[in-house]
């Protein structure tokens, strides 16, 4: 393949994302301070690996600080040029070629090459559409790196270059050869904005600013990430001045913030939605089979009042679980709040008298959400018992496709309405306990259209259809409140808008004592 048959797809976007000229780097000031969150889970060594990425969004709390990518969202830009300077396309879409960066190092002091990005994209678990579209990949120089597909596949970068996978995300392959993937995860070497220093298991982790990082230097010195799972205690080290980000208040915290003239709440968030999913309508024996049934618990629940009780009205009732500004996204209206019509809709399906619907699986740590869809779903007969657990074991569990009753899921993955539906709609999703074959070979079809009408009209189809047979029950776009402490200048939160962590993290920044 020759330069001439390359078209130019993608080029630098602006001098933000641009090398910095030596004197430039000199100029800027030494990371200073200290600054810590209090994180709602337990932080997973896994996420320290991108290549443990396996479709939730969580581990780039870590990926932003610690690691980068060949392109990645960013300020201004959801598919940003990084660690690739630029790329091209070939004219029959089916080879892609990257320029990367020159003179860079990982943290360990490796250079970072094309060998790198080959090694990275192939040791990456999380993403078996996107191994199974690629056919080869070629270094063809230290700095030049082509990805040849099987056909031509549109959403290549939407999974390459988004948080839909890890792959994109860089280890140095030396490094991860000799001390293994166990020992990555002990001690993870990249090349983003900050260093790994030390991690304490269901404690802390501790990174360190990485003044060699090719954007620009961070402001911080020193990052701490906590992991403080009760919402009250968050507060409390918020207040006390342990923390300087307090991430997912409850309502009750959330108030306690509004009214302190010290702190500040802010609001991020806007890339996960929640759902009702029907496990069992699958089963022909079970109730949720009926679409009445469905129909009538998406009836039971009062979007709105959920999102005021959660969220403080932040989060927006939903009727489609692919958020309205995600590409090929078919708007669709929230269920109405009708407990009555629900009533009516179960005695015409043949429960008068309600039904035991068994078990309601709550993500984690949302149990106030999955107490308050229990009594709405009490109130119309059907009856519900939440069974909270863990998150790691909530995960195995779904993703076993032995859990039974209801789910209130999420979906979180990054791209557009095609990714977003993968994980849940087609038979094969990795959350998909079913599915319907006409919407199966819907999908598989629109994954090779390249003419972008007609396969708009065919992801706005699957919507529809999975909207008329109430294949789910949308609840909210979810947006949750924060708190920011007095010592905090900048929080990095929705600088890249929706994600809902601070990010990017060599921008966050410290008030000047």
């Amino acid at each position: 393949m020759t330069r001439r048959r390359l078209v130019l797809a993608v080029i630098l976007a602006g001098t933000v994302f641009a090398g910095r000229p030596a004197d430039e780097t000199a100029a800027q000031a030494k990371p200073e301070g200290e600054m810590r969150w209090a994180l709602y889970v337990t932080l997973s060594p896994v996420w320290f690996d991108p290549g443990e990425v396996a479709g939730q969004i969580t581990p780039f709390w870590v990926l932003y600080a610690l690691h980068d990518a060949l392109v990645k969202p960013m300020p201004g830009n959801l598919m940003s040029p990084s660690l690739a300077e630029s790329w091209t396309v070939s004219a029959d879409q089916r080879v892609y070629e990257f320029k990367l960066r020159e003179g860079l190092k990982f943290h360990n002091g490796d250079p970072f090459t094309a060998e790198d990005v080959k090694f990275s994209f192939h040791r990456a678990k999380g993403s078996r559409t996107l191994h199974d579209k690629v056919r080869e990949v070629v270094v063809v120089s230290p700095s030049r790196v082509r990805f040849h597909l099987h056909e031509a596949w549109p959403d290549f970068m939407t999974f390459y270059g988004t948080m839909v996978s890890g792959a994109g995300w860089i280890v140095p392959k030396k490094y991860v050869e000799r001390v293994g993937d166990d020992g990555f995860k002990k001690a993870p070497v990249g090349l983003g904005p900050y260093k790994f220093v030390s991690h304490t298991p269901g404690i802390e982790l501790v990174m360190e600013a990485y003044e060699g990082y090719w954007r620009k230097t961070p402001s911080v010195k020193r990052l701490v990430f906590k992991s403080v799972t009760e919402s009250t205690t968050r507060l409390a080290m918020l207040k006390r001045g342990e923390v300087d980000i307090a991430y997912l208040l409850e309502a009750p915290q959330a108030q306690e913030v509004k009214r302190d003239p010290n702190l500040t709440l802010a609001f991020s968030g806007g890339i996960a939605v929640f759902f009702l999913d029907f496990l069992d309508q699958w089963d022909p024996k079970s109730p949720w089979h009926d679409r009445r049934v469905r129909l009538a618990a998406n009836y039971a629940i009062d979007r709105q009042a959920l999102s005021d009780a959660e969220t403080l009205g932040a989060s927006k009732p939903a009727g489609n679980h692919v958020p309205p500004t995600f590409e090929f996204a078919l708007p669709l209206e929230p269920y109405p709040y009708d407990p009555a019509r629900a009533k009516k809709l179960l005695a015409e399906a043949g429960y008068p008298n309600g039904f035991d619907a068994g078990d309601l699986h709550q993500l984690p740590p949302y149990f106030s959400l999955g107490e308050a869809i229990v009594g709405y779903m009490q109130a119309v007969g059907i009856r519900l018992r939440m069974r909270p657990m863990e998150r790691g074991a909530y995960f195995a569990l779904i993703t076993s496709k032995k859990a039974k009753g209801l789910c209130v899921c999420t979906s979180s993955l990054y791209g557009n309405a095609a990714s977003r539906l993968s994980e849940v709609i087609p038979s094969d999703g990795t959350y998909a306990y079913g599915g319907y074959p006409d919407i199966d070979a819907l999908f598989k079809q629109q994954a090779g259209e390249t003419d972008r009408k007609k396969r708009e009209a065919m992801l706005h189809q699957i919507q529809r259809l999975d909207h008329e047979r109430v294949r789910y029950g949308p609840i909210y776009q979810y947006v949750w409140p924060s708190g920011v402490g007095p010592r905090v200048a900048e929080p990095a939160l929705m600088l890249i808008n929706p994600y809902p962590w601070s990010a990017p993290l060599e921008e966050v920044r410290l008030k000047k004592p």
